[in-house]
């Protein structure tokens, strides 16, 4: 069991960053992912995240999590034990807890339950529905400037001596109050953009420009955003640092397909697509997926295809009504929280061709697991993806409108039907991973970006995982 305690480890002598999570409460996400907090800490690996802190370590920086929750009473020291990575929890404000009460007394008072998203709320009503929505963003906004406690977070800062301050997502309430924070203390704050495209509501809009202003930079991998940002507020290019999210690439192999397909007893000439990811309905694209595999169906009645889907969510009961409904063939779904990364590469590699329909995304991992794995990509272009497949076909995959179930279908489509050009596409895919996503490569684009004065150290070894890593862009 994960032992929690009050005080740091050694740093030996290494730089350290503080990387702050995204949301109110660390519970939040784990309710999401029906996880604990103590499986987080001895299981969760992948996402963007601890690609983070691999390709750190790699170049000699410390990082420590600092995530808030509900759960604690005061700061309490984890080790993720994949990693040995330090994860410090500290408690919210105390007035946060008395908002969060309101907040849903005043939100059941207009029919959107404890967990249930907004996009979910369903009101025929729909001045109502909108009045609901404002309303919403208007108070949550508000609540997540409370959530993070600055005192304790500063002392805990100092404990570790952490040379900078990486919060996930710029549009977002804990960025403006980490600027603030560290501009008190001395410190470089950033953000790193992974999916956080706008502000909540006009509550948060003075200190977002302020904030953006007046941090040290911002890490963009997508150039759409990075226009974005330019121009909405205005803020130089010089304070942008395109880098891409990381990957273990060495860690990503293609394994035998057939014996892929056999684990999971699919016939060895079956026409395989696969996906991966949490079940989130709307931001994924998975009616998307699932009206383009209708067609695709439809338009090959004598052909044996599947549709391979890995993961699960809050989503997960409504997502299986809309597969029972539609009455779809060949569709074997893993409706489950997946730790082991040999069991997504097993999925993968029983695969043709890797579907990406997502309609919101900051800089996806997901879809670059599967290009190393040597699988070509369909994609939506959602943010991140144009900047993954810069090449197009050159890099290993083709493009599609977002929320266009025909195109995808057409695109998915020309692949199956194509065998040796979606083996080509996989090659190029792996090749493309190779050259831009490594954790040598990123590692150092991170530290120069992030600790530009700071004298980088002799490269040290990746991260001795000690139990098996999990996939997707989760966080």
């Amino acid at each position: 069991m994960n032992i929690p305690s009050s005080e740091p480890l050694e740093s030996h002598g290494k730089p350290t960053i503080a990387l702050l999570p995204y949301a109110d409460l660390i519970d939040d996400f784990l309710h999401s992912l029906n996880i604990s907090l103590e499986t987080f800490c001895q299981e969760f690996v992948g996402s963007w995240m601890f690609g983070y802190v691999d390709a750190l370590n790699r170049v000699g920086v410390r990082t420590i999590l600092f995530c808030i929750s509900a759960q604690v009473e005061k700061p309490c020291r984890f080790i993720h034990q994949p990693t040995g990575t330090q994860i410090c929890v500290l408690p919210p404000w105390p007035i946060y807890n008395v908002y969060r009460r309101i907040r849903l007394k005043l939100l059941r008072g207009y029919g959107v339950q404890e967990g249930e998203t907004f996009k979910n709320f369903q009101d025929s009503n729909s001045v109502r529905k909108s009045f609901v929505s404002v309303l919403k963003n208007l108070v949550q906004s508000g609540g997540s400037y409370l959530s993070t406690p600055l005192d304790l977070l500063a002392k805990e800062l100092r404990k570790e001596n952490c040379q900078a301050i990486l919060c996930q997502e710029y549009e977002y309430a804990r960025f403006d109050s980490s600027v603030l924070l560290g501009k008190w203390m001395g410190l470089p704050t950033y953000a790193t953009f992974q999916g956080s495209d706008r502000t909540k509501s006009l509550i948060e809009v003075p200190g977002r420009y302020l904030a953006l202003h007046s941090c040290a930079g911002v890490i963009v991998a997508s150039q759409t955003e990075a226009a974005r940002i330019r121009h909405q507020y205005g803020i130089s290019a010089s304070k942008i640092a395109r880098i891409f999210n990381p990957l273990n690439v060495a860690a990503w192999q293609r394994q035998d397909q057939t014996a892929a397909r056999n684990s999971l007893g699919i016939p060895v000439n079956a026409e395989v697509v696969v996906w991966h990811g949490r079940i989130d309905i709307q931001d994924k694209g998975l009616d998307i997926l699932l009206e383009a595999w209708q067609q695709i169906c439809s338009d090959r009645p004598d052909r044996d295809l599947r549709l391979l889907i890995v993961g699960t969510g809050t989503e997960a009961d409504v997502f299986q009504e809309r597969i029972e409904g539609m009455s779809l063939r060949g569709i074997q779904w893993l409706n489950q929280f997946v730790c082991d990364r040999t069991v997504i590469q097993r999925y993968l590699s029983a695969a043709n061709i890797y579907a990406f329909p997502s309609r919101q995304e900051g800089f996806p991992v997901a879809p670059i697991e599967a290009m190393a794995c040597s699988l070509p990509l369909v994609a939506a272009d959602a943010s991140g993806i144009a900047d993954i497949l810069e090449g197009g076909e050159d890099s290993g995959g083709i493009i599609v409108p977002r929320g266009d179930a025909a195109a995808l279908a057409i695109a998915l489509g020309r692949l199956l039907d194509d065998p040796a050009w979606s083996r080509e596409l996989g090659d190029r895919a792996r090749r493309r991973v190779e050259r831009c996503f490594s954790p040598e490569v990123i590692g150092k684009q991170l530290r120069e970006a992030l600790l530009p004065n700071v004298v980088s150290p002799p490269a040290v070894p990746e991260i001795k995982v000690g139990q098996p890593e999990q996939s997707s862009l989760l966080f």
